[in-house]
């Protein structure tokens, strides 16, 4: 457990080396390109009433197209899975299925999605699944791959594959951290030799790729140096169990380009006040964790592969993007209903439509359609749930706000629709953007 001292050190390094300003042009260009759709935007609102979830197709092909072409140049044989728990409304799915990517899938839930979205390439992954769950993957042997989490669902797998009297490809996660909470996910790399031995009992898995992922990944430094463990693991693996990996998952978390976009509340020394009971004014001011583009993600993992990996495996290689595919593939359309002063509105939208107090620690622009500028100006902006963390946001781009103002938050495609909830309000349709 660390000391007093020790706090004290990690308190003064967080003041003395504060989170970097956003540079308010690069939200200020997010907002222009936002307005030249603001008609469009607009007339949706007109016709199927706010508040609105909007789907941009195009936006998630030209991502998906640029991922696809960007990891194919740098790491040769690729096949990228779209992470279904990032977005998981069927438009999303049929279209990146119909693109040409596989899904995956963390729950019988997901999979009974993918499978209606006509995907022929799923991959499940995720802990704790149900006998039923791995009966319905082994039912559909000829499409999923199970991604097992453990000695047991390995046992529990060929149960499932062997009353459906079929054999179903498999892989194993590989933990990246055998201690604290992400020990919850795969079996340490210690283990997997010992794994491939106990699955030579089980004739209905056929075992034949490895999968790890590390989350939030703002840079591809952790990915790298989990890649080099992977190396010396296989290195010392049985020459047999080397020669059945048929595939590496290496996972995804891949952060967008753009860096995570922070209040004040949600800075370590903004996280650090509030512990100490101490919530100082802070000027009306946004901060940023900058992220490196995808290409540096796809040349730094080419490096690592063919360093670790290419030498002892000859195999595909699996990936799972699913912020970075859908972060710009959705939008939230909402309206100013009250206006109780100057500078607070409530809105008729509440943030169970993005299933969590977002915007208390994170930013991102809320733009008045109705009434467009490039200028930000200080507003608490509320949803109108009964609780006061209900909060789009403390500012919005535009030359005033009155009640009936049409209101856009861009880019809220991942880990927002997907943890919507029942809560108070109701949940808004979904809508395609018309290009």
């Amino acid at each position: 457990m660390d000391t007093t001292e020790d706090v004290l050190r990690r308190a003064r390094e967080i003041l003395t080396h504060p989170t970097t300003a956003l540079d308010e042009a690069q939200a200020a260009g997010l907002v222009r390109i936002c307005l030249e759709r603001a008609d469009t935007f607009k007339s949706l609102c007109r016709d199927h009433g706010s508040p609105l979830y909007v789907f941009d197709e195009e936006a998630l092909l030209a991502r998906a197209h640029e991922f696809t072409k960007i990891f194919s140049e740098s790491l040769g044989n690729i096949r990228v899975f779209f992470a279904l728990k990032s977005n998981s409304h069927p438009l999303v799915a049929a279209s990146l299925v119909r693109f040409g990517t596989g899904l995956d899938v963390s729950s019988g839930l997901e999979l009974l999605t993918a499978l209606e979205a006509g995907c022929t390439d799923i991959i499940f992954s995720g802990p704790g699944k149900t006998q039923p769950e791995l009966e319905l993957a082994a039912i559909h042997h000829d499409t999923v791959t199970v991604l097992m989490d453990s000695f047991g669902e390995l046992e529990r797998l060929e149960a499932a594959a062997r009353n459906q009297g079929r054999q179903i490809r498999a892989g194993v996660r590989l933990t990246t951290q055998e201690n604290g909470l992400w020990r919850k996910f795969g079996i340490p790399l210690s283990e997997l030799g010992t794994f491939f031995e106990a699955a030579r009992g089980f004739p209905h898995v056929h075992l034949c790729g490895l999968q790890f992922h590390t989350s939030w990944n703002l840079d591809p430094q952790a990915q790298v140096d989990f890649i080099a463990r992977l190396g010396s693991c296989l290195g010392a693996l049985d020459r047999a169990h080397r020669g059945a990996i048929e595939f590496i998952d290496i996972g995804g978390g891949y952060w967008p380009s753009r860096g995570e976009w922070l209040q004040w509340e949600g800075t370590p020394e903004g996280r650090l006040f509030s512990a100490a009971g101490w919530l100082p004014e802070v000027p009306h001011k946004h901060y940023t964790c900058p992220s490196v583009p995808i290409r540096v993600f796809a040349d730094q993992l080419s490096r690592a592969i063919s360093a670790h990996i290419r030498p002892l495996v000859d195999c595909v290689i699996y990936t799972e993007p699913g912020r970075w595919l859908v972060n710009d593939a959705m939008h939230v359309l909402i309206s100013v209903i009250d206006q109780k002063a100057g500078d607070l509105v409530i809105t008729d939208a509440g943030t169970n439509m993005i299933g969590w107090e977002r915007f208390e620690t994170d930013y991102f622009p809320v733009i008045n359609l109705t009434r467009p500028s490039l200028a930000e100006r200080p507003c608490t902006i509320f949803g109108s749930l009964c609780t006061p963390h209900d909060i789009w946001g403390y500012g919005y781009y535009g030359a005033g706000i009155e009640p009936g103002d049409i209101l856009l938050i861009p880019c809220q495609g991942a880990y927002t629709y997907s943890l919507r909830q029942h809560f108070i309000k109701p949940l808004p349709e979904v809508v395609p953007l018309q290009t």
